[in-house]
């Protein structure tokens, strides 16, 4: 069997993702992701290099499902800036929600070795620069200067904050992005909602 076949690399980042969740990213061993996955720890290393090319894997499939550049790229677009803060808290819970895991993974694993956290901090630049080209877009009915608006949603964005409400204090991910979007157009623009 072919390790670079899609349907096994699929079941190697489910293996991963499921023992990463379980018992964190440090902890999880290529062996250990081979026997989840059924396959011989040789077509784990021919699928994936090395484990955190298997992170990078889940990170990237997670962004396909969530349409996280689609969805920014589509707020972008939104004429009404109050509707295009929303559409920001959108993004973000949609990004969240679609796979809460991934985040608590990608969190953990920044304690890992240099290579991981330089591919980690790669990819959250990525989603930085989302966050501050949405809020630049608003740059002109900011009621804040727009770098301290960027660090305002950046701060909001924390994976602690979805965690808290919606993982901890059993908000809906509904619930959660329309506080968001409340918070951020008033913290953002002094208005509240519809006003």
């Amino acid at each position: 069997m072919h390790g670079h076949d899609a349907a096994t690399r699929v079941r190697i980042a489910d293996a991963a993702q499921l023992l990463f969740a379980r018992d964190g990213y440090g902890a999880t061993s290529m062996e250990g992701i081979a026997k989840e996955a059924g396959v011989g720890t040789r077509t784990v290393y021919a699928a994936f290099a090395a484990k955190r090319e298997i992170l990078s894997a889940i990170c990237e499939r997670w962004l396909a499902r969530s349409r996280a550049r689609e969805l920014a790229r589509e707020g972008l677009e939104v004429a009404d800036p109050m509707e295009r803060i929303r559409r920001s808290a959108g993004w973000l819970t949609t990004l969240y929600s679609t796979d809460f895991d991934v985040v608590r993974i990608l969190e953990s694993a920044l304690d890992e070795d240099q290579a991981t956290r330089d591919l980690l901090h790669a990819k959250l630049r990525g989603r930085n620069r989302v966050m501050d080209g949405l809020i630049a877009s608003l740059e002109s009915h900011l009621s804040v200067p727009l770098e301290e608006a960027q660090s305002i949603f950046r701060a909001y964005a924390a994976a602690g904050v979805y965690g808290e409400l919606v993982a901890h204090s059993g908000w809906s991910p509904a619930r959660f992005e329309e506080w968001l979007a409340e918070t951020l157009t008033f913290q953002l623009t002094g208005r509240s909602r519809g006003a």
